[in-house]
């Protein structure tokens, strides 16, 4: 947990000032987006009883799986703001059907409510949604969100919930095989990246297509990976739909895999800490 939290908060200290000012704004709106949708949700008893229903419908992968997708667009936004100009489009799609948002946020409450007030569920099931209720609403009249809150009330109030989310979110999809340096199996780069690679000419002779063995011909157009390799289009092509890794370096690009985005997005968040240590 607290290798976790060290290496988030070395990330965000290597952030410029404009870069981390847009990137609390970012977390800021996401996170009254979230309590407006969990707080209707808890004044809803319809409602409230659907989504539990939905959430006692899916197994214990399905439930990871949710949780996975919402850690993936916490860990983008962290990736992305240390390299706004990347040429990589964001990772797999995070976005969620409404039903799955409310049973993620409220899986969330549960494990929260659970681990600090773990008396609101045991009281009779009838109570539980305004049990939680409570607690959500006082847990809000905690929070300060000003139209234009100063540096140090951003950081307390946005960036270390923030923190502490992306923290538990990692830890509980941790345990089921996505901790650092646990080997990945292979799977293809996602179709968004690979139509977003850039085609360069070929300038300078000699250089050789790794996968074929073959020259690549002065004037040509060739693909380049962000690693900067260059490959002929008709060998990277078939490569990047088995593998999303570059054939000379095993640089990672993002593929359509959950569990292996989360493992290459925290990779590059542990390299980024790393330098900044």
């Amino acid at each position: 947990m607290e290798e976790t939290t060290s290496t988030i908060l070395a990330a965000l200290s290597s952030l410029p000032p404009s870069h981390l000012t847009n990137l609390t704004n970012t977390i800021l709106s996401s996170t009254r987006r979230h309590h407006r949708r969990l707080t209707f949700l808890l004044s809803s008893p319809s409602l409230f009883s659907l989504t539990l229903h939905h959430l006692h419908t899916l197994s214990l992968q399905q439930k990871t799986l949710l949780i996975s997708r919402h850690l993936l667009s916490f860990l983008h936004l962290l990736t992305q703001s240390n390299n706004p100009t990347s040429p990589l489009p964001p990772p797999v799609s995070t976005s969620m059907r409404e039903r799955d948002t409310d049973a993620v946020l409220l899986l969330l409450l549960f494990c929260e409510t659970h681990k600090y007030n773990p008396e609101a569920l045991t009281a009779p099931f009838s109570h539980w949604r305004l049990n939680l209720n409570k607690i959500f609403s006082n847990t809000l009249l905690t929070l300060s969100y000003s139209s234009a809150p100063p540096l140090g009330a951003c950081f307390g109030s946005v960036l270390i919930p923030f923190i502490e989310t992306v923290s538990r979110c990692w830890r509980l999809v941790g345990v089921l095989g996505c901790e650092e340096g646990k080997e990945v199996k292979e799977v293809a780069a996602s179709a968004a990246t690979v139509v977003s690679l850039p085609a360069v000419e070929v300038s300078v002779g000699g250089r050789e297509c790794v996968i074929c063995k073959e020259e690549m011909q002065v004037g040509r157009d060739v693909c380049e990976l962000p690693c900067q390799h260059l490959f002929h289009w008709m060998c990277i092509l078939p490569w990047l739909g088995k593998k999303n890794t570059c054939p000379c370096c095993r640089f990672r690009l993002p593929s359509d895999d959950v569990f292996g985005e989360i493992q290459r997005l925290w990779e590059v968040l542990v390299k980024i800490s790393a330098k900044h240590i």
